[in-house]
């Protein structure tokens, strides 16, 4: 049998230090003793595997925990995962707007800052732009660059996980092909004077989803998020994982054809995001004398009761609602979350109209549609786990213990 050194199931000759690792952040074994009965492995074995993480500054020990013997004795100690030992830096772009933060192991906030990045001026000046905000994120919280173990970026577009490159985005002219990964993770050595790190990239819908799911529905084993702003796209999360297709080009619903004559950013005419995101309600507000200059101009006024917005954000709710009646359909998730900046009464109302009247009864019986739950930071929460679930992958920590020379 091939495969890397170290790594088997339960029954075969070894489990790696990242298998063991994973069983402890996972919270499926937290002792010695779970791990050896998890695993298979012998006492000294685990001990000396664990004794690699301890080195590394991985784990830590935590406090006793119960005592499992009918005959009493010391209570075992826990094993807990050390989300101090390093950082994760976050960033995610809207076509006028961006977002950066620096997270926890674990998720947590430590900073964030937020202000106006044009897509369109190119990723040269785009992607400089973050390098020189997550050097001011690591200044205003005192943290070295080195603490750094990884970036994550949203897009709004597809991207294809393999290679972090955007593929045909309607809403990012210049970043075709672009090496993202490259050039954000020379901004940030030119920027903070230290040494490369990984960086991940992932269309924005999709690190939206993964991390809300994973922040407040784990249990759920079809999770849905629509992302409803200048353009509309779904990040799809089934059994914990990020679900894709085959090129990254999974999630795009704002380019399902519905039947329409609207003029969509991609060329084609009909497009859902013609005539049904933000930026077309925008549109159509703008030519009922309500000046909108795009998404952001809505969810303004809609959150001041505008009623010609709201009027027009539940016939856009509508309209994708229809499509997502498919969609439900086919998926059966559990949630069916919004998010955006149309996200929001008139909206969800729209949705929830159409949805409920055009799916099948069997697939909304145990659905759970409602609007989003970490707002704006969902997608910074987002890429920091997806960095922090590739960096500590078990098989990706074998190559990073070697590397420490542990």
């Amino acid at each position: 049998m091939t495969g890397k050194p170290g790594r088997t199931a339960r029954g075969g000759a070894q489990t790696s230090a990242g298998d063991l690792l994973d069983l402890v952040r996972s919270g499926r074994a937290v002792t010695r003793g779970a791990l050896q009965q998890m695993t298979g492995l012998s006492r000294a074995t685990v001990g000396q595997r664990l004794d690699r993480l301890f080195r590394a500054g991985w784990l830590r020990e935590g406090a006793g925990g119960p005592v499992d013997s009918p005959l009493g004795g010391r209570p075992a100690i826990t094993l807990e995962f050390d989300g101090s030992h390093a950082v994760v830096l976050a960033a995610d772009l809207d076509t006028r707007h961006a977002r950066a933060a620096l997270l926890t192991l674990t998720g947590d906030l430590l900073a964030e800052r937020s202000g106006p990045l044009v897509v369109e001026d190119g990723p040269e000046t785009v992607l400089d732009g973050l390098g020189r905000w997550f050097a001011e994120l690591l200044t205003e919280t005192g943290h070295a660059p080195e603490a750094v173990c990884g970036i994550g970026l949203g897009v709004p577009g597809p991207v294809d996980s393999e290679t972090g490159r955007v593929v045909q985005p309607p809403m990012m002219s210049g970043w075709d092909g672009y090496d993202i990964r490259g050039r954000l993770s020379r901004a940030f050595t030119e920027h903070t004077g230290t040494g490369a790190v990984p960086v991940l990239v992932d269309n924005d819908a999709n690190l939206m989803a993964y991390g809300e799911q994973r922040t407040g529905y784990q249990d759920c084993r079809a999770f849905v998020l629509v992302k409803v702003s200048t353009g509309i796209g779904a990040g799809v999360v089934v059994d914990g994982a990020l679900y894709r297709g085959v090129d990254g080009g999974a999630g795009d619903l704002g380019h399902i054809r519905v039947g329409t004559e609207a003029l969509c950013r991609c060329g084609s005419y009909g497009c859902l995001a013609a005539v049904a995101s933000g930026g077309a309600v925008a549109r159509r507000l703008t030519d009922a004398g309500v000046p909108a200059a795009s998404g952001s101009d809505v969810r303004d006024l809609l959150a001041a009761g505008h009623p010609e917005a709201a009027a027009l954000a539940r016939e856009a709710g509508r309209r994708v609602g229809d499509v997502l009646a498919t969609v439900v359909t086919l998926l059966n998730p559990g949630v069916l979350m919004i998010a955006g900046d149309l996200a929001g009464t008139p909206f969800l109302t729209g949705v929830r109209e159409l949805l409920y009247q055009r799916a099948l009864p069997r697939s909304t019986a145990h659905l759970d549609v409602l609007t989003a739950k970490l707002g704006e930071r969902a997608g910074l929460i987002g890429a920091g786990a997806l960095v922090v679930e590739h960096l500590y992958a078990p098989e990706r920590v074998e190559e990073r213990l070697t590397a420490l020379g542990v």
